[in-house]
């Protein structure tokens, strides 16, 4: 499986190659942000490692312009302080982040779980509600027949609660089906990709799909047509 690391710091971008060779992995890399955009197209990577700080063109624009060609998964690195950049990152359609400095166990760990959730159905392949439909096999969601373009971390909420839709999902446990056991997910990332999730429903005619129940959970609303 290939994974694309992109990062302006020769140093840096040879521990990460080394940790995820070391894990099986086939690596490619890039230190600019045109660089990554074409090794993107021309690779096909199953993940991308995206550094923020990357010169000229940054990695928010990076992964803005990906996402206007690619689901591909996208796991951005950060400064420890640059919290608004990884809450941007997020809502841009990033699927997770590690703070640098991070540890190779860390890093390799939070890819595992991003590829474990673009790839592998959770129970029953294809979902529905409403006019919602989510093919777990195909990676594939559809509204009313239109396809509908969602990150494996969004994908992964939405089959969680399209699995019991009538039943309340609580924080934790939504938490703990898209990222595993023990986890430790702030707040804030699980709402930016609540955020973006819930917009790509509404420019659908859906803005009403996911309903908050205040002080217990989420769960699935109800079609308004």
């Amino acid at each position: 499986m290939k994974i694309l690391v992109v990062d302006d710091d020769p140093r840096l971008r040879e521990l990460v190659s080394i940790t995820l060779e070391r894990a099986g992995f086939q690596v490619v890399t890039a230190r600019d942000g045109q660089m990554a955009l074409t090794h993107a197209a021309r690779e096909a990577p199953a993940l991308v490692v995206l550094d923020v700080g990357l010169p000229e063109m940054d990695g928010l624009e990076v992964c803005r312009k990906l996402r206007v060609r690619s689901d591909v998964p996208i796991l951005f690195l950060t400064a420890r302080d640059d919290e608004i950049d990884r809450i941007l990152g997020l809502e841009l359609g990033a699927d997770d982040y590690v703070t640098k400095p991070f540890s190779p166990r860390e890093l390799v760990a939070r890819i595992k779980a991003i590829l474990k959730r673009a790839r592998q159905p959770n129970g029953q392949s294809v979902l529905r509600h409403g006019p919602l439909e989510v093919d777990s096999a195909g990676h594939m969601v559809r509204v009313d027949g239109a396809a509908l373009a969602l990150t494996a971390t969004e994908m992964s909420i939405l089959r969680r609660l399209m699995q019991t839709p009538e039943m309340i999902v609580s924080r934790p446990q939504l938490i703990e089906a898209i990222y595993g056991a023990g986890s430790q997910v702030s707040d804030r990332t699980l709402d930016s990709h609540l955020r973006n999730l819930r917009r790509k429903l509404g420019e659908q005619g859906w803005a009403s799909a996911i309903e908050t129940v205040h002080g217990i959970g989420l769960r699935m609303g109800a079609w308004p047509g």
